[in-house]
């Protein structure tokens, strides 16, 4: 559900001559936000950007799980936070339940440059290009081999050695690793498609999935995904990264996954999806289990996923073939708002109240979207509730609105968890 390429990606580890410093908003009750009871007061949610101050000064990239965090120094050291129930903090397994809100840096990992999130795993990649992973994942999304279903230290990826990893993305249960030279690896459970071709979901649980509609509830829609991945006797399982057959011979530029659907973008602009398309965040009318092109009329040059929605800073052509503007499109689940626009959900549509600006990234939570533009602004929309926003309420928004940050500091990153926000800033 994370954006990779943003301006933590130019910054430069270990040549930042300014501070950094990391705030949060959103839901904190499995402790996310970093943040002590002290400050976020009752219900232990923050509806505005409040400073993380135990984290060192030098932080030059975030990233944000569905109910956890991660940052990552100068230094190369990793430092995690909230949720911990399947280690995905890497803390040991004693470790008291009411220390977990504290960020604290993970020992025996060093010479991290990035970090990627989901909801029961993490993973780092170090300056060699190498992937550790940690957590617990009953669906392979360990990639650690066949049966493995647990990493309570930081793990290397073994089968990837002689990779150059630079983006990892997470789903439900799948995850894909990008290469610097463009190879595309997958793994974890690869029902619908998710994964490619190389397995696919038998017609009577396509079935079970089909009745799902955009028009479900949050609680509702989880509900029925959940029930279903549960009943799963025979779950289709890659334990070790493989490369992905359909894209082999392709370079791939960008890559993102939602709760059970992935986009893959090309670098020569092609946009592909697979996976399931219950609330149409593929994008595309035909509905094969494969990666396919979405139905998109303008040139895409980075993607994000939220939980069932789609988005992607594309190039719109002007009328008379100058240059043209950029903008940010969406598609998928819309049901909270958080494709900030009106009109058909599952056809890719601009987001209006952001034409005209110049977007560098976007990220996707569970209900709501986080835009940061070139000229630092942080806009959200969708679902405020617990006040994931950053707008001081928890009030839906269905436009993009300007997350109020002071004009003295440099925002470097903003990223979506599930139900809270982290922005990385400079000054």
């Amino acid at each position: 559900m994370l954006r990779f390429l943003d301006k933590a990606s130019f910054v430069g580890r270990r040549r930042m001559s300014s501070s950094t410093a990391v705030m949060s908003f959103g839901d904190g009750s499995h402790g996310a936000l970093g943040l002590p009871t002290s400050v976020t007061g009752i219900g232990s949610h923050a509806y505005e950007p409040t400073p993380i101050t135990t984290l060192p000064p030098d932080v030059s990239t975030i990233a944000a799980g569905h109910y956890h965090s991660l940052a990552v120094t100068s230094q190369g050291h990793i430092w995690s936070w909230g949720r911990n129930v399947e280690q995905q903090l890497a803390r040991p397994i004693d470790s008291p339940r009411e220390t977990w809100i504290e960020p604290r840096r993970i020992n025996g990992l060093s010479d991290v440059k990035t970090a990627f999130a989901s909801g029961v795993v993490s993973a780092a990649v170090r300056d060699d290009g190498s992937l550790w992973i940690w957590g617990k994942s009953k669906r392979g999304q360990l990639g650690l081999g066949n049966g493995i279903m647990e990493a309570v230290v930081p793990s290397r990826i073994k089968v990837l050695d002689n990779e150059d990893i630079i983006k990892v993305s997470f789903g439900w249960g799948h995850a894909v690793a990008l290469t610097k030279d463009g190879k595309l690896f997958g793994w974890g459970y690869s029902a619908d498609g998710r994964l490619g071709k190389r397995r696919i979901m038998g017609a009577s649980q396509l079935d079970s999935k089909a009745n799902l509609s955009s028009s479900l509830k949050l609680e509702d829609a989880e509900k029925v995904v959940l029930e279903a991945m549960d009943k799963e006797n025979d779950m289709p399982i890659i334990w070790e990264p493989c490369l992905i057959d359909e894209l082999k011979g392709v370079e791939v530029a960008d890559v993102s996954c939602g709760l059970d659907h992935t986009l893959v973008l090309l670098r020569d602009g092609t946009l592909l999806s697979g996976g399931s398309n219950a609330y149409g965040q593929l994008g595309r009318s035909t509905q094969d289990m494969e990666f396919l092109p979405v139905d998109i009329s303008v040139y895409p040059v980075s993607i994000a996923s939220g939980l069932g929605h789609s988005l992607a800073i594309c190039r719109i052509p002007s009328a008379d073939g100058g240059g043209g503007l950029s903008g940010i499109y969406s598609w998928g689940w819309g049901q909270n708002s958080q494709l900030g626009r009106v009109g058909p959900t599952n056809i890719p549509l601009p987001v209006d109240g952001l034409l005209g600006e110049s977007p560098l990234s976007v990220s996707g939570g569970r209900v709501h979207s986080i835009a940061l533009m070139t000229n630092g602004e942080v806009y959200s929309w969708g679902c405020g509730r617990n006040g994931r926003l950053g707008l001081g309420s928890s009030a839906d928004e269905p436009e993009p609105m300007p997350i109020g940050l002071s004009e003295s500091v440099n925002v470097l990153q903003a990223v979506a968890g599930f139900d809270h926000t982290l922005v990385l800033t400079s000054n």
